[in-house]
């Protein structure tokens, strides 16, 4: 038994700084910091704007384009490590605010960047069972970086939301007909990677994280993310030439090129959910905000392989098979609003 990706959203604030205006602010070289994270610029989050709020917009438009009922979800777990609140669920306001079955399975999640994908697990597992017909995962953030740090170039906001349900045949919902069209991508295979290192962290009390430099790539990034990739791999018997769409966590532009060429994997498999270098890295909502632009662009029968990387430290993998065509989320209207540093400072403190 398999679940299946039934409808996404995403959120992304509609404000933006450039590296080069927070650079020349810190009396940096542009060029030199834009050609060290890839990055040109990030989302930042509005003074009314956090995980939560963030997270109900992208889930509200995973509802209003489906056609399941906020109250035929039963479970909803949400990966952050920015939650509005130490201690009161984001989780639960949001199965209130959203209108789902209050006998909810509902928690918070915290595994730094892969929170999300770790949600996208727990809610797949709990359809494969039996346990729910519906869940929603939510990968989200408002990314948090000490003023002057490295990662006040690329720590940015936003969130990706997912339904998941049963396959087609499985489901108990509706004619042949609607089943057909009601799945969208059937999730496969998972698996995780797991280790104790500390290349990111962020103490009790403590405002902004702190990280060690020499163990971001190698063995942090680099090493979870090429394991759990390589394990993937393996266990489904699956070429890179097999896939049609890979997606990394991107916590800056060079890391998933790096590990995308190591495998023999090209630029057109990867450039559909490289979104890192206009809107930075979401954390938790980063690889997920990625698999949703390639869902809205993927053709019926391509293959996706998705692997996330959490500091601390972890990778979650996943093969997925498009049952249907993607089709394009509603266009953002709003205007994008480009700040200078002082306003940024004040949105960001």
């Amino acid at each position: 038994m398999k679940s299946a990706i039934i409808s996404f959203g995403r959120y992304l604030p509609r404000y933006r700084i450039k590296s080069a205006e927070i650079a020349a602010h810190w009396g940096k070289d542009p060029k030199t910091i834009e050609g060290s994270s890839g990055i040109h610029e990030k989302t930042v989050a509005g003074k009314d704007e956090d995980s939560f709020t963030m997270a109900f917009e992208a889930a509200k438009v995973a509802l209003e384009y489906s056609s399941i009922k906020p109250t035929e979800i039963s479970a909803c777990f949400v990966g952050s490590e920015s939650h509005p609140y130490a201690v009161k669920p984001t989780s639960a306001m949001l199965v209130q605010a959203l209108e789902l079955d209050p006998f909810s399975h509902a928690a918070d999640l915290e595994f730094a960047c892969k929170a999300g994908t770790a949600g996208i697990q727990i809610v797949d597992s709990m359809v494969r069972s039996g346990q729910v017909q519906y869940g929603l995962a939510i990968g989200t953030d408002r990314a948090q970086a000490r003023p002057g740090d490295a990662l006040e170039y690329t720590a940015a906001a936003g969130a990706a939301a997912f339904i998941l349900g049963p396959t087609p045949n499985q489901s108990k919902h509706g004619s042949g007909q609607e089943k057909s069209t009601s799945a969208l991508c059937r999730i496969e295979k998972t698996l995780s990677f797991t280790t104790d290192t500390p290349d990111f962290w962020r103490s009790q009390g403590e405002k902004y994280p702190e990280h060690a430099g020499r163990f971001t790539g190698e063995p942090g990034y680099l090493a979870h993310v090429r394991e759990a990739l390589r394990g993937i791999l393996e266990t489904c018997s699956v070429k890179p030439s097999d896939v049609d769409h890979l997606i990394l966590h991107m916590p800056n532009a060079k890391f998933p090129l790096k590990i995308a060429k190591e495998f023999g994997f090209t630029k057109e498999q990867i450039q559909t959910s490289f979104i890192v270098p206009s809107i930075g890295n979401t954390y938790s909502a980063c690889s997920p905000i990625g698999l949703t632009y390639v869902l809205e662009k993927a053709k019926k029968g391509e293959i996706i392989l998705m692997v996330s990387y959490g500091s601390g430290a972890g990778s979650d993998a996943f093969l997925m098979t498009m049952l249907r065509d993607g089709s394009p989320l509603p266009p953002d209207k709003r205007e994008v609003v480009n700040l200078s540093y002082g306003e940024y400072h004040a949105l960001a403190v």
